[in-house]
């Protein structure tokens, strides 16, 4: 009996994936936005500071939110260096956006992106609808990543690791936690 390995199930998602967005191309303008917006955790971080200037009584949340945020992102860089881990090549779902190294796993995006759901969804938007509309960012963002062609699914489900991972340590050593809306 054959055997799957990770890499065949990883290949095998990214293909059905492209396949099913087929040539909609709202689904790769959206995903290239989102690329964009989530590159060096960014759109994150500038949420995260004009959160930190607009709502004074609340600063220390927002700050630390853009600490965690970008403390994801460089755990999930530095990890990348470690596993050195090549982004997907595949003739049938080329990559469909630039990126700044060829290293994929995890991806920083998602990491960054989860960090920020945990921590800057519910300083925005309250606990409750933090959580639900920071959940389906997320879930975006990781998409997007595959649709584009720049991760496999195991790099986006190890980015978003990563976020909480840093998030929870955060907690931890500061004693930090977001206020909610």
């Amino acid at each position: 009996m054959p055997t799957t390995s990770l890499g065949d199930v990883d290949t095998a998602l990214l293909l059905a994936l492209r396949e099913r967005a087929g040539d909609d191309g709202r689904a790769v303008a959206a995903a290239r936005l989102l690329s964009h917006a989530g590159e060096h955790a960014g759109g994150w971080l500038l949420l995260a500071a004009a959160g930190g200037a607009l709502d004074p009584r609340r600063r220390g949340s927002w700050w630390g939110a853009g600490a965690a945020v970008a403390s994801a992102h460089a755990a999930s860089v530095l990890v990348k260096r470690v596993v050195r881990r090549p982004r997907p090549d595949l003739a049938a779902a080329p990559a469909l956006v630039g990126t700044p190294s060829r290293l994929s796993f995890p991806s920083s995006h998602a990491a960054s992106t989860t960090a920020a759901a945990a921590t800057l969804a519910p300083l925005l938007l309250g606990r409750r609808r933090g959580a639900a509309v920071g959940g389906g960012v997320v879930v975006a963002m990781g998409a997007s990543r595959v649709l584009l062609g720049v991760h496999y699914p195991s790099d986006v489900l190890a980015g978003c690791a990563t976020g909480l991972l840093t998030v929870a340590v955060a907690r931890r050593l500061r004693g930090w936690r977001p206020v909610g809306g």
